[in-house]
């Protein structure tokens, strides 16, 4: 079974998440936000080794803590290649929204859609679902059906698309055509907030659920 652990960090309440296979004690961190020593603590209880450092997207709130997390695990950091600009352009955004030095994360690979991996014996796929950033992707473990939606899908609402790069034509249908079709019964841990079901997001989400308005938002 999935070991699945939550970290709330920084300004901004983001969610770091680390993701566990107790058979093989590898894991993955996702989005490292800042408070790099108290994220990698999720690690301890079971001993879990972290391998893999993940970015949904590259918002300063997402990636603040990940060179520092790199550099204590001597595990490789990833990204889309869409939210690379947002990678180069971390330690002026850190500075200027209060989170003070940061340095930006080394990136070992981009990460590309449909891509898979595993996390112990755990598949995971790569969805590219752009619309809150260029290169915001999800993590799709499929046979434990659960999704790591970043700023794309919350619990009752979505990411903003008012930021540099953003396009609300494109978070719908990120939403609509590549989450909603991986079933009701997913699911989905965000960026912020509490996890909650894509059927329960299809059904009431009063952006992009069955009675929202068709079409962009914004």
């Amino acid at each position: 079974m999935l070991v699945v652990r939550r970290a709330v960090v920084g300004p901004f309440a983001e969610n770091t998440w680390l993701v566990a296979d107790p058979a093989t004690r590898e894991a993955a961190l996702i989005d490292p936000g800042d408070e790099a020593a108290g994220v990698l603590a999720l690690a301890e209880p079971g001993g879990f080794e972290v391998r893999r450092i993940l970015a949904t997207h590259g918002h300063v709130d997402h990636i603040v803590g990940a060179e520092e997390a790199r550099a204590r695990t001597g595990a490789p950091f990833r990204i889309h290649a869409g939210d690379a600009p947002f990678v180069r352009a971390l330690p002026a955004q850190a500075a200027g929204l209060g989170f003070g030095p940061a340095r930006a994360p080394e990136v070992a690979g981009f990460l590309e859609d449909g891509e898979a991996f595993r996390v112990g014996e755990h598949e995971v796929r790569v969805l590219h679902t752009p619309g809150h950033s260029p290169g915001s992707v999800c993590f799709w473990f499929p046979a434990d059906r659960v999704l790591f939606t970043g700023d794309t899908l919350f619990q009752g609402s979505v990411g903003r698309v008012d930021l540099p790069g953003g396009d609300g034509g494109a978070l719908v249908r990120s939403i609509r055509e590549r989450l909603f079709p991986l079933g009701d019964d997913v699911r989905f841990y965000p960026g912020h907030g509490p996890d909650g079901t894509l059927g329960e997001e299809r059904k009431a989400n009063p952006f992009v659920g069955d009675g929202a308005p068709r079409g962009p938002f914004m």
